[in-house]
């Protein structure tokens, strides 16, 4: 079991969750952040600095978010688990199921 960042994630990218992150394992695709389920520690650390909440724990993320699960998954299957975001620093790559998404976030 691992966190999990949904979609009230997308296109906000507030990295406050990085910053408190003791693992780093919280990686910046460009449309959103993900946690490195093998690198995550479970402390729950990023949890409660989530501006947004886009932070659940695998077991509770909402059933209408649920699709954010495979979506953190599909995100590591090439980047595989680097010991550390802060050294493969921003890309470009979300999966086709976020980046696909319609645009999200913005200010009102």
């Amino acid at each position: 079991m691992t966190y999990i960042i949904a979609e009230p994630c997308v296109d906000v990218l507030d990295r406050a969750c990085v910053e408190e992150c003791p693992v780093d394992c919280i990686y910046e695709g460009g449309r959103m952040l993900y946690i490195q389920p093998d690198e995550c520690v479970d402390c729950g650390a990023c949890e409660p600095v989530c501006p947004v909440e886009a932070i659940f724990y695998e077991d509770d993320v909402p059933d209408e978010w649920e699709p954010y699960v495979s979506a953190n998954v599909d995100f590591f299957d090439d980047l595989g688990s680097p010991g550390g975001a802060a050294k493969v620093g921003k890309t470009d790559y979300d999966p086709p199921f976020v980046k696909n998404l319609p645009p999200m976030g913005e200010e009102g």
